[in-house]
């Protein structure tokens, strides 16, 4: 069987998210919204800003009825103030953030002005119409589609809510993650190791990755190699809207997942030309959709965050899903081409990515040393200073 391109096995996952997206959806405080996708477009309720306003400390005054004379001044504005109407042949001391008097058009700054004996103003800088000036609803105007729906809503996003006076926003419920590991190998942290034994990392990696993705997860624990024991864990799991596993899901003797998935549901093992992380298993439990990934730590990284990852986010109804690339210049040698598209764990060091000297998949501590991913195309080699595409882990993460 030919290996799947990675790039084809996202737009089927990306496919069957289109055809089963969560639309349910709640009323949220900006203050509970972090994190959360907004379900509807955001349309201003007012202009952004609301009326003209000063952008710096100084003095407001009406350029066409300025003849280069000193101005007196015959009102002071500050922030929060409804100023009057300015008075013909004056000026305004204003502040940062207040409204421009009726009849004012112009601003200019208290460091070019210099204020004279009798308190007049002169203006030492030529002027110019609408400087230093806010226009009302240069942000937004009053009926602007502002965020569009399907946006990831953090600070910023949450600031301009604010701005416009929202105090709920319309947002789609967090996905139910079910997530299991599979292997008698398999130990709690905690726990004594006996011989064969390792510690389970990847359900924390997952767990603690689909919580900052704003899923709600069921830990589901480790199945053991037992057919009616995995039969009975999957029966437990209702109400879920993925079921995420790691390890264990192939054709082997002691695939009990895979079994159980075969014969209540469908399953279908997709071998991507990826590395690491070749084995990846997609189906559906009971209606349920599953996802299994492979079981070697770096493999669960990489497959979850190229992967799993803009799935779940296309679920919720977010349009651009994929992790940003940035190119960066090879601070390494790559002379061995391979059949399958590599991503190695990387720092960057001067302006280049250098690698971590172990890429073993079973090696996780190699991405919390790195920084992101490198991307290295199928059947390519590399000198160094060559550019390459860089997938920072903060893009991955959140």
């Amino acid at each position: 069987m030919s290996l799947l391109p990675v790039e084809e096995a996202l737009e089927r996952l990306l496919a069957l998210a289109d055809q089963a997206p969560i639309r349910e959806l709640e009323m949220l405080p900006l203050a509970a919204a972090d994190g959360r996708v907004l379900a509807t477009e955001l349309v201003a309720g007012l202009d952004l800003p609301p009326w003209p306003n000063s952008a710096m400390d100084g003095y407001a005054l009406n350029l066409a009825d300025y003849k280069g004379e000193a101005l007196p001044v015959s009102q002071r504005v500050q922030a929060g103030q409804a100023p009057q109407q300015l008075q013909p042949g004056t000026c305004a001391r204003i502040f940062t953030g207040a409204p421009l008097p009726s009849g004012a058009d112009t601003v200019e700054m208290q460091e070019n002005c210099e204020v004279l004996p009798d308190g007049r103003i002169a203006f030492r800088e030529p002027l110019r119409a609408g400087q230093n000036v806010r226009t009302q609803g240069q942000e937004a105007r009053r009926g602007e589609a502002v965020l569009s729906a399907g946006s990831r809503l953090g600070p910023v996003q949450l600031g301009l809510a604010a701005s416009l006076g929202c105090a709920l926003l319309p947002v789609r419920r967090k996905p139910r993650v079910a997530v299991l590991s599979t292997g008698d190998e398999l130990v709690e942290p905690g726990q004594a190791l006996e011989p064969g034994q390792i510690y389970n990392s990847n359900r924390r990696l997952l767990c603690a990755w689909l919580q900052r993705l704003g899923c709600e997860v069921l830990d589901a624990g480790i199945l053991a190699d037992d057919l009616q024991l995995t039969r009975l864990a999957l029966g437990a799991l209702d109400d879920v809207d993925l079921i995420l596993s790691t390890g264990g899901v192939s054709v082997g003797e002691a695939d009990f997942l895979g079994q159980v998935l075969r014969e209540d549901g469908e399953l279908t093992l997709w071998k991507l030309a990826i590395k690491p992380g070749k084995p990846l298993t997609c189906g559906h439990y009971r209606g349920v959709p599953v996802l299994g990934l492979p079981g070697n730590p770096a493999s669960t990284l990489v497959t979850f965050g190229l992967l799993a990852r803009p799935y779940l986010l296309r679920r919720l109804g977010v349009a651009e899903v994929e992790p940003l690339a940035i190119p960066v210049p090879a601070g390494f040698a790559w002379s061995k081409p391979g059949s399958r598209r590599e991503y190695l764990r990387a720092r960057l060091e001067q302006g280049r990515a250098v690698l971590y000297p172990n890429q073993s998949s079973g090696v996780l501590r190699s991405a919390a040393w790195a920084d992101g991913l490198v991307e290295v195309r199928e059947n390519a080699t590399l000198a160094e200073g060559d550019h390459l595409r860089f997938i920072p882990m903060s893009e991955l993460l959140g």
